[in-house]
């Protein structure tokens, strides 16, 4: 199984996106506080449609916590900081996928702890970022493909 992290996110929308895509993939979702809302909140409610019991999701409360869940995991770590590509990496079927906040992305210091594991989405110097759900669909497809999507066939 796959598994996307979303570090403090804070549009509802861009992670209820998220679990319909982690329902169709069977990806586990998890999300670190703070959150910008309240996970039942109806924005995030009606962008994850009907696919809340699809999906597994859990909740930390600090992306400490997540790790020290899962020592032995491989990590990536999406930024437009890094000078690998996404589809440069060799993806396990139980990596996890790591995204930060709309606004200003993964922490300076998360950046730095896991400098060996940071990984861009190719684009044009002038734009900022994609939107986060697009992100994560762009991201979690290449791993999957790697696997021959058999989680999925």
């Amino acid at each position: 199984m796959m598994h996307i992290v979303l570090v403090e996110p804070e549009i509802p929308q861009n992670t209820g996106n998220i679990v319909r895509t982690c329902a169709a993939t069977g990806a586990m979702l998890h999300l670190i506080k703070p959150l910008g809302f309240s996970i039942a909140d109806k924005d995030f409610k009606r962008a994850g449609l009907d696919y809340f019991d699809k999906a597994q999701l859990a909740v930390y409360d600090s992306f400490e916590e997540l790790q020290n869940k899962y020592k032995t995991a491989q990590f990536y770590f999406a930024t437009t900081k890094a000078d690998k590509h996404y589809g440069d990496v060799s993806y396990n079927e139980e990596c996890f996928l790591v995204f930060g906040k709309e606004t200003k992305g993964l922490s300076k210091e998360i950046l730095t702890a896991n400098s060996e594991s940071l990984i861009r989405i190719p684009m044009r110097d002038s734009i900022r970022c994609l939107n986060l759900s697009n992100s994560v669909a762009i991201v979690l497809y290449e791993a999957l493909r790697q696997q021959n999507f058999k989680e999925l066939l």
